[in-house]
């Protein structure tokens, strides 16, 4: 058996590393804030188009100011980092914007959605040497998600592969906005939720690079949506000789008691690790974070829930302070976003036919 890490401490003091909200169009930034005051971060400004949404967001976080504008955030010395959750085709040009203020860049992902974009958005990096990082959640967290990258780093199953990602989603009762059912804002499905997939592919096999070997793409129960895509799939292969296959669907069945039975597959040359993220399916009481393993010493599960807690956030505080790269490399986090967009702009639409 292996033994859980000590969950990350905080790594500044309250004050000593301060950051703003720019942009509430998307649920994670409560996510990506809440990620950030653990590892000590301090939130002082939000700021988004819509009053609502900002005294909603102040609801849960008191302490941020409503500031009258995005300037009046860019133009404070003390905000050292600005997260964000633009509408995606909108989050390189706000990135960009941050970057020139002298301030680091953390958004959602996508972080953005033509190759257009990325190439805007490295230069800029280059230009102005601030960091533009990426919230690719479904790994950096999931507690299951960080253990499982602990048992590749300590060998437990060898050296990695092959990597099958499932990444289903509930589109759910409430609407949503316009955006999210126009592709050329929102980026489409491989770009938007397939992101999180070829993330977790680069990082768990340490591929650099990889080519899409197949994608697709469909819309197959939602025709009032025509520019909708609810289904897509892909296939990699990295520099490496390490491949992939990912799923990502909107088809999360109103009877699971979560948004998406997440599920990733990573296979070894001494074992092999299956995580199930969010839920254990049928089980009572509702569990998550649930890691399976199988090597050479036998067959084990680990309940990672609470035991291993999210390195992430403070290693991107102190990255950010030390102009280091140990939470994520700036070359791990555009080609993650590059190979999405690729990975979309070739996808052959499958439905309707």
């Amino acid at each position: 058996m292996y033994e859980f890490r000590e969950k990350p401490a905080p790594v500044v003091k309250p004050g000593e590393f301060v950051f703003a909200v720019i942009g509430l169009n998307h649920g994670h930034i409560y996510g990506m804030c809440r990620g950030l005051l653990e590892a000590g971060a301090t939130l002082k400004w939000v700021y988004d188009r819509d009053r609502k949404k900002m005294e909603k967001f102040c609801q849960t976080y008191p302490q941020a100011q409503m500031a009258a504008s995005e300037q009046e955030i860019l133009e404070d010395p003390e905000v050292k980092l600005a997260a964000g959750c633009e509408i995606p085709y909108l989050r390189c040009a706000l990135g960009i914007r941050v970057m020139e203020a002298g301030k680091d860049y953390f958004c959602d992902k996508a972080p953005m959605t033509t190759l257009e974009q990325l190439g805007q958005a490295r230069e800029a990096v280059g230009r102005t040497g601030r960091k533009y990082m990426v919230y690719y959640s479904e790994r950096l967290h999931v507690e299951a998600a960080v253990f499982a990258g602990y048992l590749i780093e300590e060998g437990a199953i060898g050296k990695v592969y092959q990597v099958t990602g499932f990444g289903p989603h509930r589109l759910g009762s409430e609407p949503r906005p316009d955006w999210f059912y126009d592709q050329q804002k929102y980026g489409g499905i491989l770009c938007d939720i397939g992101s999180h997939q070829i993330e977790q592919f680069l990082f768990y096999t340490g591929a650099k690079d990889a080519r899409i070997a197949r994608s697709q793409v469909a819309n197959y129960a939602h025709p009032e949506h025509p520019d909708m895509e609810d289904f897509g799939d892909a296939q990699l292969v990295g520099d490496n000789g390490a491949s992939q296959y990912f799923r990502v669907d909107w088809f999360t069945p109103d009877g699971l008691r979560n948004w998406g039975d997440g599920r990733t597959f990573i296979l070894g040359t001494k074992g092999y690790l299956e995580l199930r993220k969010y839920i254990n399916i049928a089980e009572e009481p509702k569990t998550s974070n649930c890691v399976y393993l199988v090597n050479g010493d036998g067959e084990f599960r680990y309940d990672a829930a609470g035991k291993v807690g999210y390195p992430f956030f403070g290693q991107l505080i102190l990255d950010c302070i030390n102009r280091t790269e140990n939470a994520m490399t700036q070359e791990h986090a555009f080609k993650a976003a590059e190979l999405s967009i690729r990975a979309q702009m070739q996808a052959e639409k499958i439905f309707p036919v």
